[in-house]
C-alpha cells in the first residue's frame, strides 16, 4: 500500500488562523509563516524549543505577539534603517515572524545555545528574510562586534531590572529597548523613562510592549 505523503502546513490555513484572531496578513507573508510554522513543529518534535506542539497554537500564543509587534514598532521614532538586537532569540520569537511583517534595516538575532543557532540559520535559510542575521554568542559581545543599537528587543531574556543596565552600553544616540511582558510597564529608575506602552489581547489575557529610553535621549 502506497503511503500518503504528508501535506505541509498550507498558506490558506494560516490565513484562516489569523482572521479567526482579527488579524490581517497578505498571502506572501501567510506563505512564510507557514514555512516557519512546519519547521517549528517539525524541530519541536525533536527539541523542546517552544511549549505548544500544534501549529496553530503556536500560531495562537506566539506568532500573534510578532505580528502585533510589527505594529508597534512602526509607531516609535527609529531611524528609516535601524540597526537592531533581539537578545535571546531562542526559537526565533519574536524575530522570525516579525520580520516576515517588518523588514526595516539590519535584524541580528542574538543567541548563545548551539541547538537554537543551528536552527534559527536553517530558519532564514529557508525563508531569507532581508536583512535578518543570527549572531551566535552573548549579548554583551553582540554590540561590540556588531555596532551600536537602535533597539534592544527583549521577549523573556531576563528580568528588565537586570536588562536595562545591560542594554544600556549597546544603545545608539537615542536607540530604546522594546520590552514584550506580561503587565504593563512599572515605574521606571531615574535613568530610563517610558516612551510607548501597548496592551493587546492574547487568548483572553493582556500582554505589553514597552519602549524605553535612557532618561538623557531626546524624544
Amino acid at each position: 500500500m502506497k503511503r500518503e505523503k504528508k501535506v505541509g502546513i498550507e498558506t490558506e490555513a494560516v490565513l484562516e488562523e489569523a482572521g479567526k484572531l482579527g488579524l490581517v496578513l497578505d498571502g506572501d507573508q501567510a506563505g512564510k509563516l507557514a514555512a516557519y510554522l512546519e519547521l517549528l513543529e517539525k524541530w519541536n518534535r525533536l527539541t523542546n524549543l517552544v511549549g505548544p506542539r500544534e501549529w496553530r497554537a503556536m500560531f495562537a500564543t506566539l506568532v500573534v505577539d510578532s505580528i502585533h509587534l510589527a505594529g508597534f514598532l512602526e509607531g516609535l521614532a527609529l531611524p528609516e534603517a535601524p540597526r537592531c538586537l533581539d537578545l535571546g532569540a531562542g526559537a526565533g520569537l519574536p524575530g522570525i515572524p516579525l520580520r516576515v511583517l517588518w523588514e526595516r534595516g539590519e535584524y541580528h538575532l542574538v543567541e548563545v545555545r548551539e541547538k537554537r543557532i543551528t536552527f534559527l540559520r536553517l530558519a532564514l535559510g529557508t525563508l531569507k528574510l532581508p536583512g535578518t542575521f543570527v549572531f551566535g554568542g552573548r549579548a554583551e559581545d553582540a554590540a561590540q562586534k556588531l555596532g551600536p543599537a537602535d533597539l534592544v528587543l527583549s521577549r523573556a531574556f531576563m528580568p528588565w531590572t537586570e536588562l536595562l543596565p545591560l542594554a544600556r552600553p549597546m544603545l545608539a544616540p537615542g536607540g530604546r529597548v522594546a520590552i514584550l511582558a506580561n503587565e504593563p510597564a512599572p515605574e521606571l529608575p531615574e535613568a530610563w523613562r517610558l516612551e510607548a506602552e501597548r496592551e493587546y489581547d492574547v487568548a483572553g489575557k493582556s500582554r505589553y510592549f514597552w519602549s524605553v529610553l535612557p532618561a538623557s535621549s531626546s524624544m
